[in-house]
């Protein structure tokens, strides 16, 4: 049973002497609340740290998350990219947990209608759903940014276009939270979540799931991919759960952070409501300063040097998305918000071969929002926020704003 004990990502390897060692649960709730000092002493340890409580190497400066990302050869994904044993046997195979070919062929698949040239057809849709629901909030003058704004477009638009019936809409955020809880280690909050992910599994994977999807959308095209023999059927099932990550969670509260460094530092936003073409810019910066994915592991194929550690094969590794786009040694004052600065190539939506899929989706549906936001409001006035505390995620559970 995996839940009876604490299950570890990599226990089976012992670190090293030369290794430098934190001995900090990294997915427990009091880091979780407050990561970033935690994230600077592992920067300072060293390229590579051991964490004994958790089991696992994890690397912290920008530079090595990066060219760990890019070298699928050493830092596979293949075995999983969790945290915990269970979760990766049972999740080999999909298209978080696999390397290429197996990955690329999977990937075409899901990120068909993703890809810009597509998203150019929802782009109206989306543009108008934004403005009918900025105009409201705005009326009303007070709201929550995250249940009454960031929700909006991807528990409306996006669930829709994935083709699921009400009770798969209803159920989406639970599962698309289960399924990044489940990805950190088996703790109360890991094992907990075990339950709605079965739950989706089962709701997926059911013979009834086609006849309940809306014929053309997201979902129906998987399962039309595998009546032409492009994958296999029995994965179709599982490819639609590649649709939770990026319509919902990860741009949840990358949405909702946005309003929340505004409302911390409105200078920054005059400068966007003053230069509309920042847009772009802010809602890099605000992926690179508050990351919505923590980071996920990876099991190294091979022995790999990072710095002056040595780590042997067989080891897993923790990629800290989050620490590297706070990492000094790469950006300048890196702890400010600054909408002029050039992030584009921050890690909050990973890098290589397993970026995210959904990140135009994302920026799609942050623009659209805030191309409204720069002409209603002049300040963003916020109330205290609630943490949404989950192992693999950073956001918020709810935001209250005032308006003017």
């Amino acid at each position: 049973m995996p839940c009876a004990e604490q299950q570890n990502g990599a226990g089976i390897m012992p670190a090293i002497a030369e290794c430098p060692v934190y001995d900090v649960d990294l997915y427990g709730d009091d880091v979780l609340r407050d990561p970033y000092p935690h994230y600077r002493a592992l920067r300072d340890l060293g390229a590579a740290v051991w964490l004994p409580h958790n089991g696992l190497y994890v690397l912290g400066r920008f530079e090595d998350v990066r060219a760990a990302l890019r070298n699928p050869g050493v830092f596979s994904s293949a075995q999983g990219v969790a945290a915990n044993d269970h979760v990766n046997e049972m999740s080999r195979g999909t298209t978080l947990a696999s390397d290429e070919p197996l990955h690329d062929r999977l990937r075409a698949i899901i990120a068909a209608p993703l890809l810009p040239r597509a998203l150019e057809e929802i782009g109206p849709q989306i543009r108008a759903e934004a403005r009918r629901l900025v105009d409201d909030l705005v009326m009303r003058g007070q709201f929550d940014a995250v249940t009454d704004l960031a929700q909006h477009l991807p528990l409306t638009i996006v669930s829709k276009l994935v083709g699921l019936e009400d009770y798969g809409r209803g159920s989406m955020l639970r599962w698309a939270s289960a399924t990044f809880n489940v990805l950190g280690t088996m703790n109360a909050r890991g094992c907990a979540a075990m339950t709605d992910v079965q739950e989706m599994r089962g709701y997926l994977g059911g013979t009834s799931i086609r006849a309940h999807l809306r014929p053309g959308s997201w979902g129906d095209r998987i399962f039309q991919a595998g009546e032409r023999g492009e994958v296999e059927p029995d994965r179709c099932p599982v490819l639609m759960r590649d649709y939770l990550g990026p319509s919902l969670d990860t741009t949840i509260f990358a949405t909702a952070n946005l309003i929340m460094l505004f409302g911390k530092y409105p200078a920054q936003w005059d400068l966007v409501r003053g230069e509309p073409t920042l847009i772009p810019n802010a809602i890099n910066e605000s992926l690179r300063l508050e990351s919505p994915i923590r980071g996920f592991t990876r099991h190294l194929a091979t022995d790999a040097t990072i710095g002056d550690v040595r780590i042997p094969g067989g080891s897993r590794v923790l990629l800290l998305y989050a620490s590297a786009n706070r990492d000094e040694r790469k950006w300048q004052d890196a702890e400010r918000f600054d909408v002029r600065r050039r992030a584009s190539d921050h890690l909050g939506f990973g890098n290589g071969t397993h970026m995210c899929a959904g990140l135009h989706l994302a920026r799609l549906e942050m623009t659209a929002l805030l191309e409204v936001l720069v002409e209603k409001v002049v300040r963003f006035e916020i109330g205290e926020p609630v943490l949404a505390l989950n192992n693999v995620l950073r956001g918020l559970a709810s935001l209250p704003v005032r308006v003017s």
